[in-house]
């Protein structure tokens, strides 16, 4: 099978719908900091995805691609927090998250500072900007795609059958909810052997590295 990757903004159910992936039979790494992520999870999500899908699309034009949709009136608040939580990290120009997370945020949430952590209007903009540039990005290629809100009841019926998997080969009948109420520590804490670290035991690739190998065809 192809590679998928989802590509909804953090927030989006990305968490959720891994957990279903692999449930489904696929390898899944939610975020990939190294190139062996790259080459051994057949599932992507989050960082770098969401923010480098055109450039995988060069790269693995067979890929399929998700991209997550959240009502606004959800996933703002939800949004708002993370990046609250993220911010000392995401702007020390001394250490703090990685360069392939810092490009990642900054880029897709572009302006982003200290005042905007928690202005929807400017998270609202940044929302429909990043759909926005998918929407356009699937009309202008031949990107295998759908769009899915997780939240909805038949999300995962619809994403059995975007992959092709029978669904009563899993005992699955609905997508997981994970990640609610602001928690984002059930990608770390679920235990699988189809689950795909993001890290090298805890190293990561240079982010140039990263897009070196990205960049390849």
């Amino acid at each position: 099978m192809s590679k998928i990757f989802i590509i909804g903004l953090p927030r989006t159910g990305t968490t959720s719908l891994c957990a279903a992936c692999i449930e489904l039979g696929l390898t899944t790494a939610h975020t990939a900091y190294t190139i062996e992520t790259f080459n051994n999870a057949q599932v992507i999500a989050d960082t770098p995805v969401f923010n480098d899908y055109a450039l995988l699309y060069q790269k693995y034009p067979d890929a399929k691609f998700i991209y997550l949709e959240r009502d606004l009136s959800v996933w703002l608040p939800s949004i708002s927090k993370l990046l609250t939580r993220m911010s000392g990290n995401l702007f020390s120009d001394k250490g703090g998250f990685n360069d392939t997370i810092k490009r990642c945020f900054l880029n897709s949430f572009s302006g982003l500072d200290a005042e905007h952590l928690d202005n929807f209007e400017f998270l609202t903009k940044c929302y429909e900007i990043h759909k926005a540039k998918a929407i356009a990005f699937f009309e202008d290629t031949q990107a295998q795609h759908l769009f899915l809100n997780v939240s909805q009841p038949n999300s995962f019926t619809k994403l059995c059958d975007f992959l092709e998997i029978d669904a009563a080969s899993t005992e699955m009948t609905d997508m997981p909810k994970l990640n609610v109420n602001g928690k984002v520590t059930a990608w770390n804490d679920l235990k699988h052997p189809l689950k795909i670290s993001s890290t090298r035991i805890g190293k990561v690739d240079k982010d140039a590295d990263l897009l070196t190998f990205i960049q390849s065809v």
